[in-house]
This record gives C-alpha cells, structure tokens and sequence, in this order.
C-alpha cells in the first residue's frame, strides 16, 4: 500500500501535541464552563448520538482488524479512517452536550454505582491517554511506516476499542438518570 502523506515528522509531533493538548483542554474546560442557550429541545439528544457515534466506532474497529488480519489492507484503511471520523463527530457532540447542559449525576447504589465509576474512572482516564496515540498510529500508516504503525496498534487498538465500548455502556447506565 502506498503512503498517502509526505513524512515530517517535526509537523506531525507539533499537530498531534497541540490537538491532544487542545481536546484535553475542552474536556477540562467544558466542567467548568456552562453555556446559557435554549436551543428549544431537550439536549439529552446529545449523550445518544454520542453513543451511537461510540458504537458506530466500536464497529468500525472491528470492521478495520478484520479487514487488516484478511489483508484486505484498503478496506482496512477505510474502515480505520472512519472510525477516526466518527471518533470526532462523537468528540464533537461530546463536548457541545457538556459545554450547553448540566452535568447528569448517577443515581444508581451499590455494586451497581461501584461498576459505572470503575467504568467511567477507566473510560475517562483511557480516552484521555489513548487520543495521541491514535492519532501517531494514523500517522505513521498515511505515511507509510507500517512496522511502526503496527507496533503501536498492538496496544492502541485494544484501547480504543475499550473506550468506544465503555463508552456506550456508561451511557446505557446514567441515561435513565437524564432530567
């Protein structure tokens, strides 16, 4: 498969970093920050497309390790490319439901509270980690460096797809707790 990106890796280190750093900052800024605007509907809307955004990404990783273990390496590529895509459409809706609506706490007890904050402790530190990783791993297959693209995926993957699935667990727990 040809590379699709002319190597530079000095560019490459310096948009990753500040994407990472600048996706980082939204999360931590969209706790803090609350923007007052009636949008005339119930905004909870948002944390079901994100799940489904999630889901739709769980797949589509999936998708792309069959795809790679068939070496069917363009549909791997393309498969790959999408969960990127929806990845940030769920960052996307993600941060607009956080940044424009109260923050949702879980109402549920026992081991039952004890496994959604095990599974949101471990979504949330894992999605924080894994971002530019993902994004060196993309990287360094468009341009082409599949032996180091492959390294990192052994454990980028696995990661990712623990996120997406999380993801949408932590969702199915806490949204019968939306207002």
């Amino acid at each position: 498969m040809k590379a699709t990106l002319k190597k530079n890796d000095k560019l490459a280190n310096i948009v990753i970093i500040s994407l990472s750093i600048v996706v980082f900052a939204l999360v931590v800024l969209m706790r803090k920050v609350k923007l007052d605007i009636d949008f005339g509907f119930d905004t909870h809307i948002f944390p079901k497309i994100s799940a489904t955004l999630n889901s739709i990404v769980a797949i589509l990783l999936v998708v792309g390790l069959y795809f790679v273990k068939v070496r069917n390496l363009d549909a791997h590529r393309k498969s790959m490319m999408l969960a990127v895509l929806f990845s940030i459409l769920f960052l996307l809706s993600y941060v607009f439901y956080h940044f424009t609506t109260v923050e949702t706490l879980y109402g549920g007890t026992g081991a039952m509270k004890i496994i959604y904050y095990v599974l949101l402790l471990t979504h949330i530190t894992l999605a924080g980690v894994i971002l530019p990783f993902i994004l060196f791993a993309v990287y360094r297959a468009l341009v082409g460096e599949y032996d180091k693209h492959k390294k990192l995926t052994k454990w980028v993957w696995p990661i990712w797809f623990y996120v997406s699935v999380t993801g949408v667990i932590v969702y199915f727990m806490i949204s019968p707790y939306y207002l």
